[in-house]
């Protein structure tokens, strides 16, 4: 807990930077997307019934927001943190364990997903996108997403040798689940071969999660998706402890 202090304490310090930026990129989104796009496809087919395409839009922009807010915190952030600033030595010459500085870097991240979740909720809330009250579930699918992706960021941390190779993870893994994670369209559109990879890339479960919670729909495979983000998450993290704590402790 007081790693997560200490970066939630910095976090405060600098929000302006910190907190803006990321915030305004989602809600771009829907506006560009959901208001603009949205003029020239009036109706999506979805789970048997059709609706506008900002409302179906819209909450896959949540799971965007908590894997962006999630996977860039354990990766960028993290890597500096580790590599340029020593945050990493100073706190281990500490009574805390190398395992705590994980733990507690993972912790923050998925932190700032439910924050971003939890923002992007409210603002789908002003707008009428919300189903209540079971849109609350977003918070903890975001939280869970989160876990995930801050297991995943960490990870891809352990593995790069310098801050640029995280631009290879983000291309053939982060961009990939950007366009064909169930955000933009309903993936059973796509060819089968596509569908079945669809269906590999975990944000597409985190987006079906998050829309049937947006939108009071229930999914026929709402179970299996929360049962691969949990698993997903809890053995991401597991991998990201024994990886980092390899890469610390020579």
């Amino acid at each position: 807990m007081r790693v997560w202090q200490r970066d939630a304490d910095v976090y405060f310090t600098t929000w302006k930077t910190e907190f803006l930026p990321p915030l305004l990129e989602p809600i771009l989104y829907v506006f560009a997307f959901g208001l603009g796009l949205g003029k020239l496809i009036h109706e999506v087919h979805y789970q048997g019934r059709s609706l506008g395409y900002l409302p179906f839009m819209a909450p896959g922009v949540i799971a965007i927001a908590v894997m962006f807010w999630a996977f860039f915190e354990t990766t960028f952030s993290s890597y500096v943190r580790m590599y340029y600033q020593k945050t990493y030595d100073a706190i281990v010459a500490t009574p805390l364990l190398v395992e705590d500085v994980i733990l507690g870097e993972i912790l923050w991240a998925t932190t700032k997903a439910v924050i971003a979740a939890t923002i992007m909720l409210l603002v789908l809330t002003a707008l009428r996108l919300v189903a209540w009250p079971s849109g609350l579930l977003v918070i903890p699918i975001a939280a869970v997403g989160g876990l995930l992706f801050a297991g995943l960021g960490l990870v891809t941390t352990s593995m790069v040798k310098a801050i640029s190779q995280f631009n290879v993870a983000i291309f053939l893994v982060i961009m990939p689940m950007f366009t064909f994670g169930g955000t933009f369209f309903p993936i059973d559109i796509l060819p089968r071969w596509a569908l079945a990879v669809a269906w590999c890339l975990p944000l597409t479960h985190i987006s079906l999660l998050t829309r049937a919670a947006v939108l009071g729909w229930p999914h026929p495979m709402a179970v299996w998706s929360a049962l691969y983000v949990g698993v997903a998450a809890l053995g991401l993290t597991a991998l990201a402890l024994w990886r980092m704590k390899r890469r610390l402790v020579p």
